[in-house]
């Protein structure tokens, strides 16, 4: 894999193409059941590879404020802004996740890990520690299966455990139980916590 082929320009690219096999349309089943548990509104929420939105959406439709979305390209961001005006434009921030920087209470993984170059893997656990609070965590879905070639690049529970145990010492990974139809028995719902 050539180390900037998946740079903004590539993602805007297949945003502009419409080539985004990723994007089911709406927040995810896991994410969903995660976030309807979830009672302090005041928690500071990061989305990072954050598409168009879905998740984003859901939590400030349900009085979560404090909601950032983070993309590398630009056209899901715009999008988002059009479909949603009440969310704040300084919570909409266009930039490389592992030159970002802040602190949150929550960090919800929906396909960001999965875009990335496998070679980034350990750096992603290592930013997602610096980016966490004390107490904080990282929940979302990872695919337990493999890919042929990529973007999405799979793996495996025992492949993602070596690369937070350095970091984290509460990580729980899981098979999803409630997974949309095509992702069913290829997904693991992760709860890490700082």
């Amino acid at each position: 894999m050539e180390e900037n082929k998946l740079n903004s320009a590539y993602w805007q690219n297949r945003y502009e193409k419409q080539e985004t096999g990723w994007d089911i349309g709406e927040i995810s089943t896991p994410i969903k059941s995660y976030i309807d548990q979830l009672k302090d509104k005041s928690l500071k929420i990061l989305i990072p590879g954050a598409g168009k939105g879905y998740e984003g959406k859901y939590l400030f439709q349900n009085g979560f404020s404090q909601v950032t979305l983070l993309d590398f390209a630009e056209l899901p961001l715009l999008d988002f802004a059009i479909k949603n005006k009440n969310f704040p434009e300084n919570q909409l921030i266009q930039e490389d996740f592992f030159q970002f920087s802040g602190q949150f209470d929550l960090i919800i993984e929906q396909t960001m890990f999965c875009a990335i170059d496998p070679s980034l893997r350990t750096e992603y656990a290592r930013k997602v520690h610096s980016l966490l609070n004390p107490g904080g965590r990282l929940v979302g879905v990872l695919f337990n299966r493999q890919f042929e070639g990529g973007p999405p690049f799979g793996g495996s529970k025992d492949e993602y455990l070596k690369y937070f145990e350095p970091y984290f010492q509460k990580i729980r990974m899981e098979e999803c139980y409630n997974s949309i139809a095509q992702r069913a028995g290829s997904e693991l719902f992760i709860r890490i916590e700082k």
